[in-house]
């Protein structure tokens, strides 16, 4: 099973290493996926609900990212230029450009699945899915 940090979360920080470039090459360096969040705004800029930190497009190439387009322009760039990517609002499912199933907190999983947030819903059993994505990725590595 594969472990991804939610926007760059090493142990559950505030919110000033959210989508910050420095943190998401760190936790990449330990062998860690990392989701991030992507908007285009004249350029590609990394940010939950407003852009924050310009990246060029190479950045987005690295073969740990989990990109979650935040707007239409975001995700065609995306696409276009094979970047492992999705989108998604309050969906229950969304599929990833590399056909993974990203399930939102709390919902059935299958061997195919990403379990988002597992910390927020303690009864799930994420033992047998592809990965899991969450604030606390350290505390996932050392179970």
């Amino acid at each position: 099973m594969i472990i991804i940090s939610h926007r760059g979360y090493e142990n559950g920080e505030d919110q000033s290493k959210e989508n910050n470039p420095l943190q998401i090459k760190k936790m990449l360096n330990m062998n860690i996926h990392v989701e991030i969040d992507v908007l285009y705004n004249g350029g590609l800029f990394l940010g939950h609900d407003e852009p924050q930190y310009e990246i060029d497009i190479d950045f987005l190439k690295h073969e740990k990212l989990w990109c979650h387009a935040k707007n239409l322009e975001a995700l065609d760039i995306m696409l276009k230029n094979d970047i492992h990517c999705f989108w998604h609002q309050n969906d229950d499912y969304t599929i990833t450009s590399r056909g993974f199933i990203w399930a939102y907190p709390g919902m059935e999983l299958t061997q195919n699945c990403i379990c988002v947030l597992p910390e927020l819903n303690k009864e799930i059993d994420f033992s047998n899915c592809y990965g899991i994505c969450t604030d606390y990725p350290v505390k996932y590595l050392k179970e």
